[in-house]
């Protein structure tokens, strides 16, 4: 508990603990997340499951830019989920973070046009240019996948669009009071905004438009799995099995889904999950594809946020995940 407080007092945090079963000396894992998101329902599951054997897993919600990563850097908390770009980026500081198990699998967001401006045809650099767009903030994985369509599309950031960056739960205001004809959201803000006639449906899926993606994996220090292997895999375990559970229990994650939001409507959470499951939006076994980081890096490349050329194995090791797949 002394740890909890120390991290909302010094980071500006709120903690989540979340249930689990009583268990004689269980040892804490604190995960850092950088929003309170469906995208992150394994995690949810695997603690409301009790997977994680003898460890007991609280989360701490961290949402001031690089907070969830500073506190693993720091050694306040056990892992972050966040983009292994994250560790790229410490990486090329002199830090040593790796991605042990996956969760996120696609690029979470869509593209939704105002009621009034949703283009007409797929010629996206002239439907793009001069218009502004609601997207998340600066660093972001969100916000790099703009960048990097905008470059795809032989577009300036700065010169032919206007970005307004804000909270991802803002960018349905930012549209609905006309500051934007575009915005960049994820669910359940899609829905949300389809719903309130604000926008229309994503005219750009990013999850098929970009296919693989390391877009969320849970990421500890090199040191961490160096002095405590036991602990990485038990971790390790337990997600695996949470994201197995989640592909084949579907109406009891949504069951899990709701206690963990439970204000949001019953309608948009079903919306989500649907959209979600469509898009094949979690990785289905922890396992980080080559091509999945391919992606990743070619887009915080491209947005020119990761200057040097980080390899697959510098960051990210999947032994834990390979270990514990064939034991389940």
């Amino acid at each position: 508990m002394d740890r909890r407080k120390f991290l909302i007092a010094s980071l500006g945090t709120s903690l989540i603990a979340r249930p689990h079963l009583a268990r004689a000396a269980a040892r804490e894992i604190l995960v850092a997340e950088p929003v309170h998101s469906i995208g992150y329902l394994p995690l949810y599951i695997a603690i409301a499951k009790g997977f994680f054997d003898d460890a007991t897993v609280n989360i701490v919600t961290i949402e001031n830019g690089g907070g969830h990563t500073n506190a693993v850097l720091s050694g306040q908390a056990f892992a972050f989920i966040g983009g292994p770009e994250h560790n790229a980026f410490a990486k090329a500081k002199g830090a040593e973070l790796r991605a042990v198990c996956h969760c996120v699998d696609r690029g979470n967001i869509y593209y939704c046009a105002a009621k009034g401006a949703e283009p007409t045809n797929t010629d996206w650099s002239s439907y793009f240019r001069g218009k502004t767009i609601a997207i998340c903030p600066f660093g972001g994985t969100p916000n790099s996948i703009t960048r990097y369509l905008l470059k795809e599309w032989n577009l300036d950031a700065k010169r032919d669009v206007t970005l307004i960056e804000t909270a991802n739960s803002a960018t349905v205001a930012v549209v609905k009071g006309r500051q934007a004809q575009i915005g960049e959201a994820t669910e359940p803000y899609v829905t949300q905004g389809v719903r309130q006639s604000i926008w229309s449906e994503p005219f750009i899926n990013v999850p098929k438009e970009l296919g693989p993606y390391a877009y969320s994996t849970f990421n500890v220090r090199l040191d961490t799995i160096r002095k405590d292997p036991a602990l990485v895999r038990t971790f390790v375990r337990g997600m695996v099995k949470g994201l197995k559970f989640l592909y084949a229990n579907r109406d009891e994650s949504a069951d899990i889904a709701k206690k963990q939001f439970p204000t949001m409507p019953l309608d948009d959470l079903k919306a989500t999950l649907s959209r979600s499951f469509a898009d094949e939006l979690w990785s289905a076994d922890g396992m980080i594809s080559r091509q999945a980081w391919a992606t990743a890096s070619a887009v915080v490349r491209s947005a020119d946020i990761l200057k040097a050329d980080i390899g697959y194995d510098e960051i990210i090791d999947m032994s834990f995940v390979e270990s514990v797949r064939a034991t389940l």
